[in-house]
């Protein structure tokens, strides 16, 4: 049933990528201000993202996605602060006004609403959910899904643009509590509470996402699905293959660690085989 629920949604990749098969390029800042492990220079912080940005720009990328990624430990959405907020905001307002290319956020963990104010104000055209639907157990404690909150506080904000790409299947987190809920059942639910895209993931940041996870969301829904985790020039043609695009981040860093910055050959390689998937 839920398979046709908003038959004429437009497919939100297309509108903000304009092309087929894309990549998004994942820029993990560096510690926002508030955070324990923040030193007190912001401008730190900001280098780093553009430098990042510059990379991944220059070498074809075809998005990028930014997150707070050295705010650890992550706090539970209902904690995230002032602070966190207006760091993210100024790293995304910095980014978009030097570089042409869509960007989007995800705001760790899980505080989309947050995330909807810091794309609102900068100009962004998606946040990224680890958890759309349903509820889950992880190191922040117990989290919710914000969809109800997150849309409501979007049209307030007048920013209906902005697009919702939500992880089916959740990494990061014990799935206890929808246990007895199959992977096609929590991605009727992302569709029937109006998410965007759907995001297949592995069990981690870097994991490699499988391919049965991939056909199992495609199979019961028409919304575009792009993979989360764990891509590589390596698997990069198998996932194009199997769904619209993937989120890159970790094996596109030096040495594959996502606290290196940007590795420029790893994304000029990597772009080279997606422009010839796509007939570039």
């Amino acid at each position: 049933m839920f398979k046709d629920v908003f038959p004429d949604r437009p497919n939100a990749l297309k509108e903000i990528f304009g092309k087929e098969k894309i990549v998004i390029g994942m820029i993990h800042c560096k510690p926002l201000p508030g955070s324990p492990f923040y030193e007190g220079n912001f401008r730190k912080t900001l280098c780093a993202a553009l430098e990042d940005a510059r990379t991944y720009v220059e070498n074809g990328i075809d998005g990028l996605q930014i997150e707070n990624a050295w705010d650890l430990p992550f706090p539970n959405p209902r904690d995230i602060s002032f602070e966190t907020v207006a760091g993210l905001t100024a790293v995304a307002m910095e980014i978009r006004s030097k570089f042409n290319i869509p960007i989007g956020v995800n705001m760790l963990a899980n505080g989309v609403v947050p995330a909807m104010a810091v794309a609102s104000v900068s100009g962004l055209l998606w946040v990224r959910c680890n958890q759309w639907a349903n509820a889950y157990v992880a190191n922040e404690g117990f989290v919710e899904g914000p969809s109800a909150k997150a849309l409501r506080y979007r049209s307030f904000l007048k920013s209906d643009h902005i697009r919702v790409f939500a992880d089916v299947h959740v990494k990061h987190g014990s799935h206890a509590i929808t246990a007895d809920r199959s992977v096609e059942e929590q991605a009727l639910d992302n569709v029937f509470f109006a998410a965007d895209v759907l995001i297949a993931t592995g069990e981690r940041t870097g994991d490699e996402t499988s391919s049965g996870e991939i056909r199992t969301i495609k199979k019961v829904s028409k919304l575009p699905v792009i993979v989360g985790s764990g891509t590589s020039e390596n698997n990069i043609a198998r996932i194009l293959s199997e769904c619209e695009g993937a989120i890159a981040g970790t094996h596109l860093k030096v040495d594959d660690k996502w606290w290196n910055p940007v590795d420029a050959s790893k994304v000029r390689s990597l772009m080279k085989t997606v422009e010839q998937i796509r007939g570039e």
